[in-house]
């Protein structure tokens, strides 16, 4: 498409700014599922901008400050669970996949590399709703609530639930994806506790993807990060046939 249609389409992002409600936006190839989409969650008053060509996605989203992104994995010369990865690493929003590719394994996969929600097409736009607004629940509870920082150290780290900032007992910042965060939250503030994956589950995921697998592999990601530190790979304990549990005392400053 030509030059014009992306600064329109960055345009057309950078109005929901004076608008009211959650600002989403969609990458899908298909017209009709965009379409349909675009108008079910206005309805709703979502402020919703739609993008069918992924070259356009990049600057679309750097343009809007937008609250969650719904993306297909299977797009025209891009890969959705690239796009996925990428930004599970580098920017917190929540990300809901919705996918022809449904099996099990997909599934986890798409999880395992950052989506918050996995929906398998064709589904009801209810569906996806209610994945849409348990994912918005659960940033506005972690991050956006409007209460007071909050800063935490233990054993010379310190973290910013508010901020979603964690800093090295040097001083060096971690970069963490949003369910990386989400995950550590919940171990630093429940500290020297078992945490089963159920409660795992339950606190971090979508209870719509009930799969230990995702809570072994925030633990995993964590404990690499939580390396650089000192004494980091014992902050996160396997409890054998329990789950796990952050054995540090966690200090609120």
């Amino acid at each position: 498409m030509s030059a014009p249609f992306a600064r329109s389409a960055v345009d057309a992002a950078n109005q929901a700014y004076d608008q009211l409600g959650p600002r989403v936006l969609i990458l899908d190839d298909d017209p009709g599922i965009l379409s349909e989409l675009t108008d079910f969650l206005t309805g709703y008053d979502f402020q919703v901008t739609g993008l069918s060509d992924p070259t356009h996605f990049e600057p679309v989203l750097e343009a809007g400050s937008f609250d969650l992104l719904i993306l297909d994995v299977m797009l025209p010369g891009a890969d959705g669970l690239d796009i996925c990865k990428r930004l599970s690493a580098s920017k917190r929003i929540p990300i809901v996949i919705i996918s022809a590719m449904g099996t099990e394994t997909d599934r986890i996969v798409g999880l395992e590399l950052g989506a918050d929600s996995y929906l398998v097409k064709p589904f009801n736009p209810r569906e996806l709703l209610a994945h849409i607004r348990a994912q918005l629940r659960r940033r506005a509870d972690g991050v956006d609530s409007g209460e007071p920082m909050r800063d935490y150290r233990f054993r010379g780290w310190r973290i910013n639930l508010s901020r979603q900032q964690l800093f090295t007992p040097s001083g060096m910042s971690i970069p963490l994806s949003y369910k990386e965060f989400r995950t550590l939250a919940a171990f630093i503030e429940r500290p020297m506790r078992i945490l089963t994956r159920d409660q795992l589950l339950d606190l971090v995921h979508s209870t719509e993807e009930p799969y230990d697998r995702v809570v072994d592999v925030m633990v995993s990601r964590l404990r690499r990060k939580l390396m650089l530190g000192e004494g980091g790979e014992t902050l996160i304990q396997t409890v054998r046939g329990e789950g796990y549990m952050f054995a540090s005392p966690v200090v609120r400053i």
